[in-house]
């Protein structure tokens, strides 16, 4: 990690300077904390909910779902025992357009969507941020594992959490300076196990301490989204096909399905060789899904469109690290700008990358900035794409 100091309390003012603070809080664990310590440090903290459905249930299905009534009363009470104040701001149309519509759209494209990283640049990090600044709050604190520090010249940069296993700067990438500058991390410095984040809530009194994580998409309390996408666009019937173009199934919607993806395909004809098959490409023209083997998903580059950059693009081809989801690993690629777009080349052959993804850079543990993958190369020699 850089040797620059970390100020992830200060957005804004000198360090030691007392914040006024706007506290995401989810109703979960993380942000009650992460509030809780924002408070400790001496910052003037007024805690947020954001009611983001416009139908909220009454209560959230185990660990799934999230921005249920439950959770907003679970984050009232955490604000009560940490002695903030307490509001509830509907942003449930701006987050229908900014989020849920664009996953629709995303997957009727057929490409595969990652909705954490639009909320954060469209909600959390956009319609809240540019509202708490409205009303003279200096920053917006979340529950989130990153860390912001700052450089001699007084810019931020977005690093990885101290713990890797905990890290949640992918779905951050897409935040610029500007919003570097007024975000608030309290998690992402500390060496903490969810464990020990548990117990310090416990420790704080914070009712949420033993309260499930959410998981998977928030606004798809029962994890179906093929089932939420059917119910938005509608049954389409159409063909299941291999490399060489010959029919081996059926469907009821291309866009039920991901690039990479092995199970749930029911095909009707299986493979000479007896291996599984994989979902190699949607097209969303024809309604048709192409299947094949595993090596036929190998990627050598990609091309991805509308780049954010937390700090300054980069200059030139230069050599990086790139995480292509939430929870991938790190894989070293060559990368440059090219009339706008990012050329992405892998140092070797990776799987599981799909139009819609984001491709987020990395310069060791820095967030160099990130871009929504538009097209790969299959190529099993090196591409012809020169970075």
């Amino acid at each position: 990690m850089s040797d620059y100091p970390i100020e992830p309390s200060a957005p804004g003012r000198t360090p030691g300077g007392r914040l006024r603070v706007l506290a995401a809080m989810s109703g979960g664990v993380d942000s009650a904390v992460a509030a809780a310590r924002a408070a400790e440090a001496g910052h003037d903290v007024t805690g947020v909910h954001l009611a983001l459905s416009a139908n909220p249930q009454s209560f959230r299905t185990g660990a799934r779902g999230c921005c249920t009534v439950e959770d907003s009363r679970d984050a009232r009470r955490a604000a009560d025992v940490i002695g903030i104040p307490f509001y509830v701001w509907d942003l449930a149309d701006r987050f229908r357009e900014d989020v849920v519509e664009d996953f629709v759209a995303e997957y009727a494209a057929g490409r595969t969507p990652n909705p954490c990283l639009r909320c954060n640049e469209k909600i959390k990090f956009a319609a809240l941020l540019d509202k708490a600044l409205a009303l003279g709050f200096d920053a917006v604190c979340t529950g989130h594992y990153a860390t912001v520090l700052v450089r001699p010249d007084g810019s931020r940069e977005l690093h990885r959490a101290s713990d890797a296993a905990k890290d949640q700067s992918y779905v951050l990438g897409v935040l610029d300076e500007r919003q570097l500058a007024h975000a608030m991390f309290p998690l992402g410095d500390t060496l903490t196990t969810k464990d020990e984040i548990r117990a310090e809530a416990e420790r704080r009194g914070l009712a949420v301490a033993r309260k499930p994580d959410s998981h998977d998409i928030c606004f798809i309390a029962d994890g179906d989204t093929q089932g939420f996408l059917a119910r938005r666009l509608g049954a389409a019937e159409g063909a299941i096909v291999d490399e060489s173009g010959a029919q081996v199934g059926t469907h009821t919607g291309a866009y039920g399905f991901t690039v990479g993806q092995r199970k749930g395909l029911r095909l009707g004809v299986p493979a000479d060789d007896g291996k599984p098959r994989y979902v190699l490409d949607i097209s969303p023209v024809d309604n048709r899904v192409t299947v094949g083997p595993a090596e036929a998903l190998d990627v050598t580059a990609l091309t991805a469109i509308r780049p954010r950059w937390c700090g300054a693009p980069p200059a030139g081809p230069a050599a990086y690290t790139a995480q292509l989801r939430a929870h991938g690993e790190d894989v070293p690629v060559t990368a440059r700008l090219v009339d706008g777009e990012l050329r992405v080349a892998f140092d070797g052959p990776v799987r599981g990358v799909a139009p819609g993804q984001a491709v987020v850079l990395y310069d060791g543990t820095r967030v160099v900035g990130s871009a929504t993958i538009a097209t790969t190369d299959r190529h099993q020699e090196k591409p012809a794409v020169t970075v």
